[in-house]
């Protein structure tokens, strides 16, 4: 049956970010559901939760079917669905090795940051929204939707070419589809931090940034997090730095009039891909 608590779907739920979220959510009084890869590690993370009626589930979100899978026995469980955070994501790799040019033959690139970041971040948002556009609004909105992007979602770092592709991907989504969604009474936003501790990185790495003070505290991400569950915001994207810093980054304005009038021309060129269909 259904909690008549608000809910919330967290992917990458089991460490790091996603479980900060779980527990400032879990204290707020929601009804979770925790998916990750790790469905153990998941399991172990929800233990820690003062919610009985909270779930964990497996998820690899560069997978469709595996997603798809995922959300609904979140659905099923949970009822309505108030807030989707899409959190789950990886760090750079090997995407081309270098040979040195002695090599032959071609490799096909390992996109699987691509997958992760990217498509997973898309897929996730895609069936919250699906959701949300069935549910009734209640003080005005049928759902909330926030993401995990990057500062590498602003700016671009020479060597981690695949996921600053990814995250300028997720920025770009949330900034164009986030402005149109509070038509359906649906808002999306992204979390853009700096560097934090979690998984993705290496333990000898985060202490060369903590001794240069460039580590950002979980605290402020949870922040923003809690920042645009709380507000009217969308198609917003919020940077978090050292030094408790948390702004909002606005997208690049355009540069003359012209520009401006083509903008408004592909907006209304394009809005009749995503309205309901007439039955």
């Amino acid at each position: 049956m259904a909690s008549q608590r608000k809910t919330a779907y967290i992917t990458g739920a089991a460490s790091g970010i996603g479980l900060a979220v779980a527990r400032s959510l879990s204290a707020r009084g929601y009804t979770l559901a925790l998916g990750d890869l790790n469905l153990a590690a998941a399991q172990k993370a929800l233990a820690t939760l003062n919610s009985s009626d909270s779930i964990a589930v497996e998820v690899d979100v560069s997978s469709w079917e595996s997603q798809l899978k995922a959300f609904e026995t979140v659905v099923s469980k949970l009822g309505r669905l108030d807030v989707a955070i899409v959190n789950a994501g990886v760090g750079e790799r090997v995407f081309v090795p270098n040979d040195g040019g002695k090599g032959s033959g071609f490799v096909k690139p390992d996109l699987t940051v691509m997958d992760v970041d990217l498509n997973g971040f898309v897929y996730t948002a895609s069936l919250a929204i699906q959701q949300m556009r069935r549910q009734e609004s209640q003080g005005g909105w049928r759902g909330k939707i926030v993401g995990t992007a990057s500062v590498c979602g602003f700016y671009c770092v020479p060597t981690l070419p695949i996921y600053t592709a990814a995250k300028h991907g997720a920025v770009g989504f949330v900034r164009s589809y986030g402005k149109y969604l509070p038509e359906e009474q649906i808002s999306l936003n992204a979390v853009c931090p700096h560097v934090l501790r979690t998984g993705i990185s290496t333990s000898a790495f985060y202490d060369s940034l903590e001794s240069k003070n460039l580590l950002v505290p979980m605290t402020g991400v949870v922040k923003a997090f809690e920042h645009f569950i709380d507000s009217e915001d969308s198609g917003e994207c919020m940077e978090i730095g050292p030094g408790d810093v948390l702004e909002i980054r606005k997208a690049p304005e355009v540069v003359n009039a012209e520009s401006k009038q083509l903008n408004e021309l592909l907006y209304h060129r394009g809005r009749p891909l995503h309205l309901a269909k007439k039955t």
